[in-house]
């Protein structure tokens, strides 16, 4: 495992890093033209999706997904989600069973990961499985990501496009803050509507939480699954620098507190308690707080239930002890 973190680290310099803060560019032709020419240069490019923003490269060529690893400082352990334009282009690179098309036939386009085996001529560079015999892939809802699909014609490995560990992006202006000097490109196409990373599902359980819920899926969550087998499994991750207190009734003082419904505090989820609402806005709340003056964080109770399990298993995560 040392060995492969050393190649991530030695090709650095030559994929994704930029010696100035990234370029934004808004969402349009130009945009998506030169984002895909970064790709085929083997760069890598921020790019909104429905979830979150993604830093995108080109999943075939090892030295660019190398470059994503270094730019945002991942272990190399923890693999990464493929995206591609639609069904066929997932059944090239992953063997579908009966149940797995039949969750891809209802809800992709969508925030739907799964997890499948990965084909032997896939094409994909092996650091994007960190070395696993399974595959995470998806086909994205979102117009700025499925042009670039198209513009660059190759499936692209995307994690959230932000430091390891860090909060997750929901606009430019958070991939531009936490990946400064480290990548050339941020495509701009205003806040993602989502706002939460998007669902896995490995054979028929849920292993991480997402905007699609237990309920619509009709599956439940997966027990303990031990190694990392999928993007998103780490104890600590989505975490501001500041500390974080869970399911608080009230302020103390020296804190920052995010309200939900009846709890008010100095920003809110959602002052009428619309979880969708809730997870849409976590992220973007988060960043707020820790960029405040206060010296911690609080955070109202959520309540556990539908799409609560995500915005409460991002929550838990964000307050993991480093």
């Amino acid at each position: 495992m040392g060995s492969l973190l050393c190649v991530v680290r030695l090709r650095y310099s030559a994929s994704c890093v930029s010696p100035t803060n990234p370029r934004t560019l808004r969402y349009g032709a130009a945009a998506i033209a030169e984002a895909a020419r970064l790709i085929a240069a083997g760069q890598c490019v921020a790019v909104p999706t429905e979830t979150v923003y993604g830093l995108a490269a080109d999943a075939t060529d090892s030295r660019a997904v190398a470059g994503i690893y270094a730019a945002k400082g991942r272990p190399s352990f923890n693999p990464l989600i493929v995206h591609v334009a639609d069904l066929a282009a997932a059944e090239r690179i992953a063997v579908f069973d009966d149940a797995a098309r039949d969750l891809a036939a209802r809800f992709w386009p969508g925030p739907l990961t799964l997890v499948l085996p990965v084909k032997p001529d896939s094409g994909i560079a092996s650091l994007v499985t960190a070395g696993l015999d399974t595959i995470a892939i998806r086909v994205p809802n979102h117009r700025a990501m499925q042009a670039l699909l198209a513009a660059c014609g190759k499936p692209l490995a995307a994690p959230s496009a932000n430091a390891s560990g860090g909060i997750s992006p929901t606009r430019a202006e958070h991939v531009a803050a936490s990946l400064s000097g480290r990548i050339p490109l941020v495509i701009d196409d205003g806040a993602t509507p989502a706002g939460l990373e998007s669902t896995i599902v490995l054979r028929g359980h849920i292993l991480r939480p997402g905007p699609i819920t237990a309920e619509a899926l009709g599956l439940e969550a997966a027990e303990s699954m031990g190694a990392i087998t999928a993007p998103g499994q780490l104890a600590s991750h989505y975490a501001p620098t500041k500390s974080l207190r869970l399911n608080a009734p009230g302020r103390v003082d020296g804190e920052w507190l995010i309200g939900f419904g009846d709890v008010a505090g100095d920003d809110t989820l959602s002052a009428s308690g619309d979880m969708v609402e809730a997870a849409a806005n976590l992220f973007e709340a988060l960043h707020r707080a820790d960029a405040s003056s206060a010296s911690a964080i609080a955070i109202a109770p959520i309540p556990e239930t539908g799409i609560g399990v995500a915005i409460n298993d991002r929550l838990r995560r964000a307050a993991h002890p480093r």
